[in-house]
């Protein structure tokens, strides 16, 4: 039996890395998906790849609360409910230390992790039925405080505080809530995180980043994926309020 049979998933950040690699896992096991985010070809490309009777897409900027609205009406519209909510839509920011740090780049990578997670939750939690799951991807660094990434560390740790505050809320609905910790996955985003933060070529950058991690190795946007599904399965029915890092043990 798949594990998400008949099951409606809505999924921002849904068009490249970990929300592509979670869609596809999701509708292999049975679910259709509403995937959101702001690459349009890309959608429309993701769209095609899981086939247009499996997947929805609608284009918003997760801080933009009235396209937040209107992407989940769009699929309320198709599907009627959202069974799975990932709220998956992020940005790095800059790689410099607090002092160099520019505060509209503070501001806007606030605004689309935090917002962003407010506005998916505000808007998706009507229409998800008793029972149903909310996924938060946060990072390592929503655990830990590497130097020079400050509003993004201060994002993915604000994103923990807002899951549990919904699991409480959800709570009595039996709607678990729960942040999933990806370390650095191999993905054009994390690549472009390294660079700059070691001022390294690709290569040279990843096998840097390899180093802090006690396993050895990056993890692969499928792992994250299994991860989700965890989350997002009956299996997770008891599990709330909980962080579940898939970091090779970098935050240890």
């Amino acid at each position: 039996m798949p594990r998400l049979k008949d099951k409606v998933a809505l999924i921002t950040g849904g068009e490249s890395g970990i929300g592509l690699a979670t869609a596809r896992l999701f509708v292999s096991e049975g679910a259709v998906v509403h995937l959101v985010g702001i690459d349009e070809s890309r959608l429309g490309s993701a769209v095609g790849e899981l086939g247009p009777d499996k997947a929805l897409s609608s284009v918003a900027d997760v801080t933009d609360e009235d396209a937040v609205a209107r992407a989940v009406a769009a699929g309320v519209d198709r599907y009627g409910r959202f069974d799975v909510v990932v709220s998956n839509a992020g940005i790095s920011g800059e790689m410099v230390p607090i002092v160099d740090y520019p505060s509209e780049v503070f501001s806007r990578t606030l605004a689309v992790h935090v917002l962003g997670a407010f506005h998916v939750l505000k808007h998706t939690i009507p229409h998800i039925p008793d029972g149903g799951s909310v996924i938060i991807t946060s990072s390592v660094v929503g655990l830990i405080g590497p130097p020079g990434a400050s509003a993004y560390v201060s994002a993915k740790h604000a994103q923990v505080g807002l899951m549990r505050t919904a699991a409480k809320e959800l709570a009595s609905r039996r709607i678990r809530v729960n942040t999933i910790h990806p370390g650095p996955t191999s993905t054009p985003f994390q690549d472009d995180i390294e660079m700059r933060a070691t001022h390294l070529p690709q290569e040279e950058a990843a096998k840097a980043f390899d180093g802090m991690i006690p396993l050895g190795r990056h993890t692969t946007v499928e792992e994250i994926a299994h991860g989700m599904l965890y989350l997002a399965a009956d299996e997770s029915a008891m599990v709330t309020s909980h962080r579940l890092s898939i970091d090779g043990g970098m935050s240890g």
